[in-house]
């Protein structure tokens, strides 16, 4: 008769581990996420594999059956192989104590249960058993089958021992209510480990901000980020990890005039990007395309509130962000910048006439970039207004269609200009100076203007005569 766990080890490394288990005396059990992904349905390649001994000895016993190379981590007891597509790592069961002021565990040799006790979650905590005489049974001590089943994340001892020897797992258990959550099937934090997570926060002040980051990223690579940031936001977490996104929160009210509440907005903006692109950087500048406005919310009395140049302010705050999580500065940060930068230019384009040349100089700014620039304003109209929705929607194919007619005719997304100033100085047999730039920048913005197009002829025409202008002959 058919188990419910029924076709989850069919995979031939499952068998071989069993069999290499055997022979060498030792307890070996499949364990964690391949566990719960099986029950969820959703395909893993990572698997997990926990031993009653060591598991370094019997990954090299089983890479040595397989003519496969094993990577040895004696430092943290683990061992990695790769198998028909799949990745398999090694570790000896253990339990863990902490000391308070770091997260790196004293370790010691465990059970099975000792192992499974130290695991973040219940569903985590599973484990399928690869003994000859129980394979594939569940070994499931703390519910986890039952709490997959009703979509809670639950740890299995105490919230506050576990998140307090280990804060990231405040994090994780975040990111699996967002990452596990569908359509059909949401997950929850249980209410105990909430409010162990808003007494716990500060302990996230151990924890280095290149692991954060990592979490941060993980969460925004879900099907709906927005469900870790609310999570985040309602425990306290979010303060701490990103103030300045916390600082978009709430709505302000004068004369009977108020704003919407722009931390909502932005988690809005966050879920319609996710919902046509993968691009996790594009997601972070949905995630930090507002962040100036707290600092730039001014209220007039005629016209409202106003947040006039928060797109610059954001721009230049998306630096330190990125600085004080310890994530890259290159142009990975560029970009998030570049989109924060740009955002409302799109936008300004449909509320106004679509002239050539603004849609020049947008193509100049945003370069290759243009394509994303559109998505994530395109996920900025979050009105409730449907025909003001359906009116600007219309308006932004407008715009998209005027990028493609000026791109074909002027070429500008790569725009290079046709007077260099090496030419400029051979010519005027000068050396660098104000008035190369000036020469430069005259036949640029000529060219976004569209005074004259964008070749050579044209463009050495107009420098010869500005130079003229401004005193230079050869």
């Amino acid at each position: 008769m058919p188990t419910i766990t029924s076709g989850f080890l069919d995979k031939e490394i499952f068998s071989i581990i069993s069999d290499v288990a055997e022979d060498n005396g030792v307890r070996a059990f499949v364990i964690g996420g391949y566990v719960r992904d099986c029950f969820l349905g959703r395909e893993n390649t990572d698997i997990d594999i926990v031993v009653e001994g060591s598991g370094l000895d019997l990954a090299s016993a089983v890479g040595k059956k397989l003519h496969s190379k094993v990577s040895l981590f004696k430092n943290f007891g683990t061992a990695m192989l790769r198998y028909k597509g799949d990745e398999i790592e090694f570790v000896g069961a253990r339990k863990e104590s902490y000391r308070r002021e770091s997260r790196k565990p004293i370790v010691e040799n465990g059970t099975l249960e000792d192992d499974q006790l130290r695991r973040d979650f219940t569903i985590n905590a599973m484990a399928f058993s690869l003994q000859k005489d129980s394979f594939g049974e569940l070994v499931d001590p703390f519910g986890g089958i039952r709490d997959l089943n009703d979509g809670i994340i639950r740890t299995p001892q105490d919230p506050d021992t576990t998140y307090s020897d280990d804060p990231l797992r405040m994090l994780r258990a975040v990111r699996f209510a967002s990452k596990l959550s569908t359509a059909e099937h949401s997950f929850s934090i249980v209410p105990e480990s909430l409010d162990s997570m808003r007494r716990m926060k500060e302990r996230l002040g151990i924890l280095s901000k290149e692991r954060i980051f990592e979490e941060l990223s993980k969460m925004l690579e879900t099907r709906k980020p927005s469900i870790a940031f609310k999570l985040m936001d309602s425990t306290g977490l979010l303060d701490y990890i990103l103030p300045q996104l916390a600082a978009l929160k709430g709505v302000e009210t004068i004369d009977g005039k108020g704003h919407k509440d722009n931390f909502s907005h932005t988690l809005a903006v966050l879920d319609n990007v996710a919902e046509v692109s993968d691009n996790v950087w594009l997601r972070w500048a949905a995630l930090l395309h507002d962040i100036g406005k707290p600092a730039s919310k001014r209220f007039d009395p005629e016209t409202g509130w106003t947040f006039h140049g928060h797109e610059i302010i954001g721009s230049k705050m998306v630096p330190k962000i990125f600085a004080s999580l310890k994530m890259p500065l290159n142009e990975k940060m560029k970009y998030v910048q570049k989109l924060v930068w740009l955002h409302l230019r799109p936008i300004a384009l449909v509320d106004n006439e679509v002239t050539d040349s603004a849609v020049r100089r947008l193509l100049f700014d945003a370069g290759d970039d243009i394509d994303d620039l559109m998505v994530l304003c395109n996920a900025d109209i979050t009105s409730k207004n449907p025909a003001k929705v359906a009116r600007i929607r219309q308006n932004f194919e407008l715009v998209k269609k005027k990028l493609v007619e000026v791109e074909e005719k002027d070429a500008i997304r790569n725009f290079k200009n046709p007077i260099t100033g090496e030419y400029i100085m051979e010519l005027y047999g000068i050396g660098p100076c104000k008035e190369v730039g000036v020469l430069k920048e005259y036949v640029k913005e000529a060219i976004l203007d569209g005074i004259i197009g964008n070749n050579f002829e044209e463009a050495d025409a107009l420098m010869k005569s500005k130079a003229v202008e401004i005193g230079l002959s050869k």
